[in-house]
């Protein structure tokens, strides 16, 4: 009895529908790293730029300026706050329900993020002012303009969304999947496995 072949490098291994502890751990730590990072900007944020005008950094490629959302961006969806928290709780849900069976690394890191925004914000829709699940998220980075004239202000949870999010789109036009497998080639390589099955029972 042979030993099945080592993974190809930078590849995770495709076999079985558990997820890969390192895969699951990966994700965890990089949620963690994104929540934290948000909430301590956050802090630093309220504390910094209260009661004063927006600090030009870069030379006015960014402003530090304090704002509080209650929508999405521009203040979309302002007047029901209380929608966003139950969508994020849903995608908290469904980030948990792939970790069931995540062996990508690649995806790890991006589900990782996508988690790690989610949780940032839904922190300030639960626990911030006004009230639970109306609360407005905390936002302090606007560019080209000190007041999102330009571009919506944002902060390092909607940074790590949207990372999570592209990463993501970019793992499947590449053909990526969340178990490990590369679509196309993986496919090609099983069928030429069981073409090379049929012939041998053919002239066995």
């Amino acid at each position: 009895m042979t030993a099945a072949p080592p993974a190809e490098p930078g590849r995770t291994d495709p076999g079985g529908g558990k997820p890969r502890p390192r895969a699951v751990a990966i994700l965890a730590g990089v949620a963690l790293v994104a929540l934290v990072a948000d909430l301590v900007t956050k802090h630093l944020a309220l504390a910094a730029l209260s009661d004063r005008e927006p600090v030009r950094v870069l030379g006015g490629l960014v402003y530090l300026s304090l704002t509080r959302n209650s929508g999405a961006a521009w203040s979309i969806g302002a007047n029901y706050t209380w929608v966003f928290p139950l969508i994020t709780i849903g995608v908290v849900g469904w980030i948990v329900w792939m970790a069931l069976r995540l062996r990508s690394l690649p995806w790890a890191i991006s589900l990782g993020l996508v988690l790690g925004g989610a949780l940032g914000n839904l922190m300030d829709r639960i626990f911030r002012a006004p009230a639970p699940f109306h609360g407005h998220v905390v936002d302090m980075i606007s560019v080209f303009g000190p007041y999102g004239e330009y571009f919506p202000v944002f902060n390092l949870a909607d940074s790590s969304l949207v990372c999570g999010v592209l990463l993501a789109v970019l793992l499947e036009l590449t053909g990526r999947q969340r178990d490990g497998r590369r679509a196309g080639r993986d496919d090609a390589s099983a069928d030429a496995g069981a073409s090379a099955d049929a012939e041998q029972r053919e002239r066995a």
